[in-house]
């Protein structure tokens, strides 16, 4: 009896110090990051983009940028919930890309480092926030490009631009999913427990649903050619979400692209496929 006691308790002390460490990195590595950090995976960068802070409606936001030829295409990208500039460091850093087009990434409010605003819980807010970021570049030279929660905001833009393209967007209320996990923030007793930036994250996903009615019987109307890019695996965004689209578009509109078996990861996973997909639309 006192060896299965001392088995307990030992087994009790090291999962807790394994939850421990686990949630002190998850927070670490899912918090912004300093613009020192953000910088980091440019250290060996051809171009090393700039960092400068914008206000907008006024709040203050992040934004990273290469601009080096007024006459290529430049990349938006817009982030997901939870997520941040650094998100698309990949394919800012890589070498073809930057011979190919100006990149822009950004914090949006309630993402940015240190931030003390909250998120806005807002497809509306959140797609006149992008307008004004691209408000000084030729319409015909913008390719949008939005990940996840990023995927309604880019799709929203109803000026025309050269291409929108979309990785696992969330865009259809039917099938977005309630992650169990957002009970912790829901319950006022589990609440501290979760990390402010994932505060954040729980409340734009507690409110995306609803919001998403105002807008996806008109996703249609946009002028724009629209790629989706999208895992049949994805169970946090579910592919439903990029089928829903193919029935809204005519086929010379909207092109799927389907990667069985991936997952939300996708623009990490599967960076080259999506480099690939990006180049192909900037001519």
């Amino acid at each position: 009896m006192k060896i299965l006691k001392k088995i307990l308790k030992v087994s009790f002390i090291v999962i807790s110090i394994l939850l421990i460490g686990v949630y002190i990195a998850f927070t670490f590595f899912t918090s912004p990051k300093s613009d020192k950090k953000v910088l980091e995976p440019y250290k060996t960068s051809a171009i090393i983009p700039v960092i400068s802070k914008e206000t907008f409606k006024g709040f203050d936001y992040r934004k990273i940028e290469i601009r080096k030829d007024t006459t290529l295409p430049t990349i938006v990208f817009v982030h997901g919930t939870i997520g941040s500039l650094n998100d698309f460091s990949k394919y800012m850093s890589d070498s073809l890309l930057q011979t190919k087009a100006n990149m822009i990434s950004y914090d949006r409010v309630g993402y940015n480092y240190k931030d003390k605003n909250p998120v806005q819980e807002s497809i509306a807010f959140e797609k006149n926030m992008l307008v004004d970021i691209i408000k000084e570049i030729p319409n015909n030279k913008v390719v949008l490009v939005g990940y996840s929660y990023g995927g309604p905001i880019a799709l929203a833009v109803k000026k025309k631009v050269k291409k929108i393209i979309l990785l696992a967007p969330a865009v259809h209320a039917k099938v977005e999913p309630m992650p169990w996990m957002l009970k912790f923030y829901k319950w006022r007793l589990t609440r501290w427990l979760v990390p402010k930036i994932w505060k954040q994250a729980s409340k734009e996903k507690l409110s995306h649903k609803k919001d998403l009615n105002n807008f996806e019987n008109s996703w249609k109307e946009t002028p724009n050619k629209v790629v989706s890019i999208h895992g049949n695996g994805d169970w946090i965004v579910p592919y439903e979400n990029s089928l829903f689209l193919s029935e809204q578009f005519s086929k010379d509109q909207f092109t799927l692209v389907t990667i069985p078996d991936v997952n939300h990861g996708l623009v990490w996973s599967k960076f080259k496929l999506i480099k690939q997909q990006i180049l192909k639309h900037l001519d």
